[in-house]
């Protein structure tokens, strides 16, 4: 079977280990093929209001297409350290400039099934600069109040994927913690 996507399946990654260290450097496709551990970063983006940006992943992602995620994700490529791939995701996917002073470090999820073997740095932005999805990786943004998002995840919990319902989970216990 032929894969149909847009994702770069040639793209370098890190293969760590289980404390998340560098231990060798595989193609995307040969990672996802032999489900090996790698990284990931995952921005949650607000605005003044306090509204969530979420992303409607294209169609043509090779995970979780037309799923609901959060505003920005991306693999960290091969030597590049999680905040670099943050703000080079967000220009990319949404057109945003930032540094990496504008984004805070919330926490990192373990790689597990849950989140296809990666591990994934969240970091939240917020801002109301205007975006540019870029159209081959986003098929919508759509701005959501946090109430209303829980509501949409309970009512319809498979319109979401499952990092973004544990990356949603954890951060609302850490907000609501403080």
């Amino acid at each position: 079977m032929t894969l149909h996507t847009t994702d770069p399946q040639s793209e370098l990654l890190d293969v760590v280990d289980e404390s998340d260290l560098v231990i060798e450097s595989k193609t995307r496709a040969e990672i996802h093929r032999l489900n090996l551990r790698h990284r990931a970063c995952h921005i949650v983006v607000f605005d003044s209001q306090g509204r969530v940006c979420l992303q409607k992943r294209s169609m043509t992602k090779d995970n979780s297409p037309g799923l609901w995620d959060t505003a920005c994700a991306g693999h960290v490529d091969s030597g590049e350290t999680y905040i670099d791939c943050a703000t080079r995701e967000l220009a990319e996917e949404l057109g945003l400039q930032v540094t990496a002073e504008q984004l805070q470090a919330r926490f990192k999820l373990e790689a597990s099934a849950q989140t296809e073997m990666e591990f994934s740095q969240v970091y939240t932005l917020v801002t109301d600069d205007p975006m540019d999805p870029d159209p081959i990786e986003i098929e919508k943004v759509e701005w959501c109040r946090p109430a209303e998002l829980d509501r949409r995840i309970a009512a319809s919990p498979a319109d979401f994927t499952p990092v973004f319902k544990a990356i949603w989970a954890k951060l609302g216990a850490l907000d609501t913690s403080n």
